[in-house]
């Protein structure tokens, strides 16, 4: 079932979703060779509580950090470890703020020093991606319009798009109703209408498109070995253009 949020509801994610985009800002600075995901885990659990919101991953399905944590072909859902991050790694950082019961979202991939312009690319393109499929999110649009958006510069410029972990609603749960796909036909699926709250967050991957889970249940890693990168807004659906609620 789709929940549409009043106002008020958009209000409220938007305040959860500026303390995600706040932290981000703040871990972007942090990302250096040498500092481990184990750092910054502690410190975004610290920043959301300090204003006000609870680290929403905490627990959710017996999950134990405040961040998922994913190093290079680690593609999501990684644990933060002890391990100092290295030069021309890339790490992706998720997390979910609740405040005052509402729920907002985001993951963003960071270079770790100097990265390749190989690397360097697939993160301008993923990212690139992500705003593409935020463009289509209008009433009226339909689910499909976003994935097509998304798949479209996987094609062209011979990426794989990871598609077992997609997007989704979320207010009050962190995952509801509907699931986001980020490959699709344009004008099919579920019409998109205002009031809808989605993620968005594409994953590339340099080579196939095929993922494990790892020993500990969680981490998701490529089956080849390609690294991955993934980014991810909340948005409200609207009548003209979406709002980015992690902006």
């Amino acid at each position: 079932m789709i929940h549409y949020k009043t106002d008020e509801q958009l209000r409220l994610i938007r305040k959860a979703g500026r303390i995600v985009a706040a932290c981000h800002k703040e871990i972007a600075a942090r990302i250096k060779p040498g500092v481990s995901t184990l750092e910054i885990n502690r410190f975004a659990d610290a920043y959301m509580r300090r204003y006000g919101a609870r680290p929403a991953q905490i627990g959710y399905k017996g999950y134990p950090y405040a961040t998922c944590a994913s190093v290079c072909d680690a593609v999501c859902h990684g644990f933060p470890t002890a391990v100092p991050l290295k030069e021309g790694q890339i790490v992706t950082i998720d997390m979910v703020a609740e405040l005052d019961g509402w729920m907002a979202d985001s993951a963003w991939t960071y270079a770790v020093g100097r990265v390749s312009p190989e690397i360097q690319k697939l993160m301008k393109l993923t990212k690139q991606a992500l705003y593409r499929g935020i463009a289509q999110a209008v009433d009226g649009k339909r689910l499909g319009d976003i994935g097509f958006a998304v798949q479209q510069i996987a094609d062209r410029e011979g990426y794989s798009v990871v598609e077992e972990f997609i997007g989704h609603g979320i207010g009050r749960r962190m995952h509801e109703d509907p699931q986001v796909l980020h490959r699709g036909k344009p004008g099919t699926g579920k019409w998109l209408r205002k009031g809808m709250v989605i993620t968005i967050e594409p994953i590339f991957v340099m080579g196939g498109p095929h993922v494990n889970i790892g020993s500990d249940g969680w981490t998701v890693r490529t089956v080849d070995g390609s690294w991955g990168a993934q980014f991810e807004h909340t948005v409200a659906v609207m009548d003209g253009e979406p709002i980015i609620l992690t902006r």
